[in-house]
């Protein structure tokens, strides 16, 4: 997701033309949580307890330009949080976490996931989402693109690792410098994420040290890919070609690797959102084995943000979007994919919408956050009756089909919310 194809914010042994999709069974879902703004990853404590970040909405500070280099900038307010919530009540435990935003609040970037380590001691990882150079010289020091380690008892946090900063440095991918961290997980004594912006999987020890690329994920080539038509509001202006110019036959497209999840065969598996024009159907899960090389797991998604396994091994996968982003209709999807490639959709749309996390509870329901590019109204839906009877299989195997970046599509339905608003909440 580099310069000029980056949107602002922001995986079976067989591939999807031969592995059966069920359809969706009649699964129910409740809401939990309501009123969040730009919701990002959630995950369970020890004890149980279930916590959401909120990127936030930015601020009146100091701005930086947006990736593509056109449009409205992105400008900084310390409106992140870290929510918790328990026993039906949502209750802001950390506040004053670092975020960029449009200034109608929405295309949030900021804190977007939270893991615990086996002892129960969090780690939130910060999005940033432009080139790093314009964070240290126009936003000061600013945790945005890092993994901080917080104190929820003191409102406080100690800066773990800069993973916007070794991009800058390192740029592993050598395309255009951009990092936007998006997910993460804890192996053990190592915090392994994905930099959506970076295009590649970083692996840092939980004390800060051995900060490096574990792999990166590769420009892919679109055959007669299919643009928004000309004139349509995009945050790729120069990416949507005119009408009196033919669109290309074949196009370069950002990987855009969303999430990471450990298998239980010990690979890492990560989610990809894929870049403008967000290809239907062009969406992978890789794996990631001990040589450090991607391979496909499984394909024919769209749009996918987060991926969790549970106890007995079923890969849950989750569409941001069913169509491109560009058509303006943002109703995702549930995938739950067994030990044996096959899919079952357990939820999508009918409420559905720019889901941006999910995560497995002990109680076997899938919780995830919803309306994740919806200032103030972002929620937590709690999925039940996901042990689904399979039905007959799709004769295609691909689904009938930003949080990440296409927060300017939903202006028409979020007018800003005050930043007064949201500092009173804490």
């Amino acid at each position: 997701m580099k310069l000029k194809q980056l949107t602002i914010t922001f995986l079976t042994l067989c591939i999807a033309a031969f592995c059966g999709i069920k359809a969706a069974s009649a699964t129910s879902f409740s809401v939990i949580a309501d009123g969040l703004y730009n919701p990002g990853g959630l995950s369970f404590d020890p004890d149980g307890n279930l916590y959401v970040t909120e990127a936030g909405i930015g601020g009146n500070g100091a701005c930086v330009p947006p990736p593509s280099g056109q449009g409205d900038s992105l400008c900084y307010g310390t409106t992140g949080a870290v929510t918790k919530i328990e026993n039906g009540k949502t209750k802001r435990i950390l506040t004053g976490l670092p975020s960029l935003a449009l200034p109608d609040g929405t295309g949030g970037t900021g804190a977007r996931d939270i893991q615990f380590d086996a002892t129960g001691k969090p780690y939130v990882l910060i999005g940033y989402g432009a080139n790093p150079a314009f964070r240290d010289r126009n936003l000061g020091n600013t945790d945005l693109g890092k993994i901080i380690a917080p104190d929820f008892n003191t409102n406080s946090w100690t800066s773990v690792a800069d993973l916007a900063n070794y991009e800058l440095a390192n740029n592993p991918d050598g395309s255009d410098v951009d990092s936007n961290p998006l997910g993460f997980v804890i192996d053990g004594n190592k915090l392994v994420a994905t930099d959506a912006g970076a295009n590649d999987l970083l692996s840092v020890n939980t004390d800060g040290s051995n900060l490096y690329a574990l792999t990166t994920f590769p420009q892919e080539i679109l055959t007669n890919p299919v643009f928004p038509p000309s004139g349509t509001p995009s945050n790729e202006p120069a990416q949507v070609p005119s009408e009196n110019d033919p669109p290309p036959s074949q196009f370069a497209t950002q990987a855009v690797p969303s999430s990471v999840a450990k298998g239980p065969d010990g690979a890492y598996y990560v989610s990809q959102f894929t870049g403008f024009p967000f290809p239907e159907g062009g969406a992978k899960i890789y794996r990631i084995g001990a040589d450090g090389k991607p391979t496909v797991f499984a394909d024919g998604f769209t749009q996918l943000t987060d991926l969790q396994f549970d106890t007995a091994g079923n890969l849950y996968a989750l569409q941001y979007a069913n169509q491109s982003a560009w058509k303006g209709n943002f109703d995702g999807s549930v995938i739950k994919i067994a030990a044996d490639g096959t899919r079952t959709t357990l939820l999508s749309g009918n409420g559905l919408e720019s889901p941006s996390a999910l995560t497995i509870g002990a109680d076997g329901a899938v919780y995830v956050t919803n309306r994740g590019a919806s200032p103030g109204q972002g929620q937590i839906l709690r999925i039940e009756n996901v042990k689904s009877v399979p039905e007959p299989d799709s004769v295609l195997g691909v689904l009938a089909i930003g949080a990440l970046g296409v927060g300017w599509l939903h202006k028409h339905k979020n007018p800003k919310p005050s930043i007064d608003k949201v500092m009173a909440l804490k």
